[in-house]
């Protein structure tokens, strides 16, 4: 690893959450390296004693406030960054990344959408192209990880509909063969592990990640199977997704975000050109991407929320 190996890796969203937990996958792959960690998290709560149980310097802050996150990355070399979606992310970005830049650092990996761009199908996939632009601006070394959807999100509605009382997996997604470019939120932290340990992407800055194509009828039966419980998939209106999610998530900037992506994917029907599984995840993780299978028969997780 070129640097100070000596150096902390700064992780950010260490605490974990429903939207992959990536930053908390990523600290404990590196401790396990035995690489130095300092974890950034937003409360100093239970979550950070167990970080601090792996091993992992941990400081709090808020990653929109400049001086939190300037004493974060001080004697940092490499950082990786990911933020919920959520209010604050432009915020947090330019504060991060002016921040990377003064102190430095020769590496961000940093966490955007499939199909980021100016021309995206959704807002927050546009915010998430100007956000690379400013890393790239910011001259650190920016690598940016365009992620498919994430198996925990799924699987946060699915366990959200079973606690209902609910056999339907109910999302406004159109007919049952709307395809779905899907990734676990561990291949995602491999990645990120890999490129924070190792070498560069090389010339492109952009790594694609999709574990795995699926429609969303294949993707419920799959649940049903792994989670040996009866579940299938119901198209429901917009504006019906739009209130169930508001009593779900609790945060309109989430919901407005979800709702713009599903009506993407219904109008997008089986085909695109981004959908097909991507060589990066084994290149830089090391292994062959997981499974949507291989998630569900897996011991689930309580699901924390930020």
């Amino acid at each position: 690893m070129p640097g100070n190996d000596s150096a902390p890796i700064l992780v950010t969203g260490a605490a974990g959450g429903q939207q992959g937990s990536t930053g908390r996958h990523v600290v404990r792959l590196l401790r396990e390296q035995g690489r130095a960690v300092r974890a950034f998290v937003h409360t100093d709560d239970a979550r950070a004693a167990e970080l601090r149980g792996l091993g992992a310097e941990v400081v709090a802050g808020d990653l929109r406030e400049i001086t939190d996150v300037l004493a974060a990355v001080r004697g940092v070399r490499r950082a990786y960054f990911t933020y919920p979606v959520t209010a604050g992310f432009m915020e947090a970005t330019g504060a991060f990344a002016a921040a990377a830049r003064r102190e430095g650092l020769e590496r961000v990996v940093e966490v955007s959408q499939l199909a980021a761009s100016p021309e995206a199908g959704t807002p927050r996939m546009r915010l998430h192209w100007v956000s690379e632009q400013v890393f790239d601006w910011a001259d650190v070394g920016a690598v940016h990880l365009r992620a498919g959807v994430f198996f925990e999100n799924l699987d946060f509605l699915v366990t959200a509909a079973r606690a209902a009382g609910s056999r339907q997996l109910a999302l406004p997604l159109g007919g049952s063969d709307t395809v779905l470019p899907l990734v676990a939120g561990t291949d995602v932290a491999r990645v990120a592990a890999g490129l924070l340990t190792g070498h560069g992407p090389g010339t492109d800055p952009v790594v694609l990640l999709t574990g795995q194509v699926l429609t969303v009828a294949e993707a419920t039966a799959t649940f049903a199977e792994g989670r040996g419980e009866a579940l299938t998939y119901a198209d429901i209106p917009p504006g019906e997704w739009r209130q169930y999610a508001m009593d779900l998530y609790r945060d309109t900037t989430t919901v407005e975000h979800l709702t713009k992506l599903w009506d993407l994917f219904r109008a997008i029907g089986s085909h695109h050109e981004l959908y097909q599984v991507t060589e990066s995840i084994e290149r830089f993780g090391g292994e062959p991407p997981r499974t949507l299978a291989d998630f569900t028969r897996a011991p689930a997780r309580p699901q924390a929320r930020h």
